[in-house]
């Protein structure tokens, strides 16, 4: 290990708590596809900060909202009216089926947000006991106590018992499973529509139709998770978008501050004045950087043709992926949308992280079943047959 990157390392472990599988490097600056560590070394960055850095790092136009918003004002307070919030509102409702917004600062707080407004409604609408809340076996919708029982992966909710009640999980796309566990007693169904730290699951259009038709007749919301596909992660600037299924409430996250850190949850009006002054609140949701940020994010993503030439960029970069799978005979097809695509191998894929990272790309291997690649939605066909040679490069090693 290089002495800075080792110097760097022993003094996080001094005074970070140990909650990460951290890798032995130290990322201190990006620009586009690109970053550096410590070291001076160079890599295509195929994480992306987990699907957070979706226009590549140090974009133009998120430095300079940073930059004129920080000069201005960064913080002020949700007892005042934030012109850079309503901006951002006006904006999500423009592009998406939803009347209201609410800001807060992550996927995780969006998710429980989420799930409070779920309850709420159902009590005012129907009854008290009508409050569970359907989830999907491999989800993925947080960390909190809350949206880690909504997670449909036991690993993540080992030594937190008691849970909270009231969570069932249904297997992905079995259309029976769900019926079977809808009742009267559903709140809402809560689904991502792919499943990104699951291992790239997409749910498939006759899954998701039923569950708008259970919840249509049940009385529930239908909730959909978009904090890692939503914001043109899919080549559309919403997942739900290619299976024409809107939800009562979307929640997003991740790409929509560039790197700073905020979260929305959209949702239409007759569900939103279920919220009234005090039931749910974010001290820095919503505040005027992070909105800044948001507003130049969803200008950049809404510009004529970004979306569709992402759509092309993603499909040459899904087919050559595919060529590969083919060329070392993993015996899978390549899973996924528009930018977030994952490879699915029958065996651990940290060999492969690991040498993809010694030749320059950074990748990572999710839920024990795939390679997942999230590069930025503005990544360059060069930058795309460079992250190619080296994953070929590094299956003829250790494959």
């Amino acid at each position: 290990m290089f002495e800075k990157t080792h110097a760097m390392i022993q003094r996080g472990q001094e005074v970070v708590m140990n909650t990460y599988g951290r890798l032995p490097m130290a990322i201190v600056k990006g620009k586009g596809s690109i970053v550096w560590d410590i070291e001076g070394k160079q890599y295509l960055d195929f994480v992306t900060g987990l699907a957070v850095s979706s226009l590549g790092h140090s974009h133009p136009a998120v430095v300079e909202a940073i930059q004129k918003q920080a000069e201005e004002i960064v913080h002020t307070s949700n007892l005042y009216w934030i012109p850079n919030q309503i901006a951002l509102a006006e904006k999500l409702v423009e592009h998406s089926f939803a009347d209201k917004i609410f800001f807060c600062n992550s996927g995780a707080e969006a998710n429980e947000a989420a799930i409070k407004l779920a309850r709420k409604y159902a009590k005012e609408h129907y009854s008290e006991d009508k409050y569970e809340i359907l989830t999907l076996v491999n989800s993925f919708h947080g960390r909190t106590l809350a949206t880690l029982t909504a997670t449909g992966q036991t690993k993540y909710q080992e030594g937190y018992a008691p849970l909270p009640e009231g969570f069932t999980y249904v297997p992905i796309n079995d259309l029976a499973q769900l019926e079977e566990k809808m009742s009267p007693k559903v709140a809402a169904v809560m689904l991502e529509p792919i499943q990104g730290e699951g291992g790239v699951f997409p749910l498939e259009v006759e899954f998701l139709a039923k569950a708008r038709k259970l919840c249509d007749d049940y009385g529930a919301l239908l909730i959909f998770d978009e904090v890692q596909v939503g914001l043109g992660r899919t080549g559309k600037l919403f997942a739900y978008e290619w299976s024409n299924v809107a939800p009562d409430i979307m929640t997003l996250a991740k790409a929509l501050g560039g790197g700073v850190p905020i979260g929305a949850m959209l949702t239409k009006e007759e569900v939103a004045s279920t919220f009234k002054p005090g039931d749910h609140a974010s001290t820095f949701g919503g505040n005027p950087l992070a909105t800044a940020v948001g507003c130049a994010v969803m200008d950049v993503i809404t510009e004529e043709g970004f979306l569709e030439d992402v759509l092309k960029r993603a499909q040459y970069f899904k087919l050559k992926l595919q060529k590969l799978a083919d060329k070392y005979q993993t015996g899978t097809e390549i899973r996924g949308q528009g930018f977030i695509l994952g490879w699915p191998l029958d065996r651990s894929g940290a060999e492969i992280v690991e040498g993809a990272r010694e030749k320059g790309l950074l990748i990572n291997f999710v839920g024990g079943k795939a390679l997942r690649f999230l590069p930025p939605l503005n990544v360059s066909y060069q930058e795309i047959d460079g992250a190619i040679t080296i994953l070929d490069q590094v299956f003829a090693e250790c494959w």
